[in-house]
């Protein structure tokens, strides 16, 4: 596998299959007969008549609207099993047909069904009967963007007009160093990513090949560097992976609604005592995952703690998860769970005042406070790796350079900051 990180051409990918095959959908385009042509019709030649598909219909009483002898119908449908069942057509979508007229006649020559925002099926009638799927042209564009954080990172990129699947990719490749709810004014991001989509639309965020987040006056730079064979792919610049141990949080939360303590008045007996965990407000329902990966000890109810799981991640770090409505698939005890697994949905099980979950910590078997631990990170780059990845650092950085410059740098300025509920 290749150790270099990206290839900057913008990529079309033109998927094949079936003997109906799959192409490339197209905008109109004049070809060198002069005609001009949409999914391989030369539709200057035709009528065209558009439509929905509506209640009650079927493929073959739409072609039987058209004056379609059932045994076509029927004959078409076969052929296209291997391509798109016609009855898995849809209401509210939209089809094209295109007639060949005479003064006397009209005759249905091509169907065209749009199966989804990315693909349609062509039904020919013309000739031979045949079923082709044309897919829509993805684009993999190069981008760079600066943002300045003025209300959170995911309603921020909205309302400056940019796809939340940034902040998502984002999300994801800082999890295990920035807390994405606790965001403050002025925090702020730069990076140089591919945005993959079609006809204006953004589908997903490809690789992010070079970033950084400055959170609460410290910078967390991050530079994308293929390991290969499923290992990592983020990386700080010396060579640290971003992927720690631990992630930061153990579920999406609406509030810290109590924090560490060795003395907090308990809500409901009243009584002071030890508080040795983090409360996350959050609705129920709400999934919680393991910040590591680790074996279940235990996953029972556990009186005032209510339904628990507790998890042994290695010789030094366990965890605890209280107050849960359910546990998730497969948790119990001896269970092995991979980091970011889904081990139970927020509850108020045991003596709990409403939904939260109880997160604690262990290290070597004293209670340590989960906001302030230090996540032990994974493993670095590999030494026989390391040439490669500072090419990899350089090349990510000349091209930053040369896109803050360029025609398609986008610096997006946001308005002032509300600290709180940064997702």
């Amino acid at each position: 596998m290749s150790k270099k990180i990206f290839s900057f051409l913008i990529l079309t990918m033109a998927l094949l299959c079936s003997c109906n095959h799959q192409e490339k959908a197209e905008e109109p385009v004049i070809e060198e007969d002069n005609h001009v042509y949409m999914y391989g019709i030369p539709i200057d030649l035709f009528f065209e008549e558009s439509g929905q598909v509506g209640r009650g219909d079927y493929f073959s009483t739409i072609l039987d609207r058209y004056g379609v002898p059932q045994k076509t119908a029927y004959e078409l449908a076969e052929i296209s099993k291997s391509v798109f069942d016609v009855k898995n057509i849809q209401v509210g979508r939209s089809y094209h047909a295109y007639f060949e007229e005479t003064d006397t006649s009209r005759t249905l020559a091509y169907l065209v069904y749009e199966n989804s925002q990315q693909s349609v099926v062509r039904y020919t009638l013309k000739d031979t009967l045949a079923v082709t799927r044309f897919d829509k042209e993805m684009l993999n564009t190069l981008k760079y963007a600066e943002v300045e954080i003025n209300t959170s990172l995911w309603n921020d990129i909205i309302d400056a007009g940019q796809s939340p699947l940034l902040a998502i990719k984002l999300s994801d490749i800082y999890a295990w160093a920035i807390d994405f709810f606790a965001l403050q004014k002025g925090d702020k991001f730069c990076a140089l990513y591919d945005e993959i989509g079609f006809d204006g639309k953004v589908m997903d965020i490809g690789n992010v090949y070079y970033s950084t987040f400055n959170h609460a006056n410290t910078e967390y730079k991050c530079f994308y560097f293929d390991e290969g064979e499923g290992g990592n792919n983020y990386w700080n610049e010396n060579g640290e992976s971003m992927r720690k141990a631990f992630l930061k949080a153990p579920l999406s939360y609406t509030r810290i609604s109590s924090g560490f303590t060795y003395a907090r008045r308990h809500p409901i007996t009243r009584k002071v005592q030890p508080h040795t965990g983090v409360d996350y407000a959050a609705p129920k329902g709400t999934p919680v995952v393991t910040i590591g990966d680790g074996v279940v000890t235990s996953a029972k109810n556990e009186g005032a703690g209510g339904l628990t799981v507790r998890i042994k991640h290695n010789s030094v770090y366990k965890t605890a998860y209280l107050h849960l409505s359910r546990f998730g698939q497969g948790i119990k005890a001896g269970a092995r769970v991979t980091q970011g697994q889904v081990i139970g949905y927020v509850g108020s099980t045991g003596q709990s005042t409403g939904p939260h979950l109880d997160f604690r910590v262990w290290k070597n078997d004293s209670p340590i406070n989960p906001l302030t631990m230090e996540s032990p990170p994974a493993n670095p780059v590999k030494d026989e790796d390391r040439e490669a990845f500072e090419q990899a650092k350089a090349d990510a950085l000349a091209m930053r350079d040369k896109m803050m410059v360029g025609e398609y740098y986008k610096k997006i300025v946001l308005d002032p900051l509300s600290v709180s509920g940064a997702f």
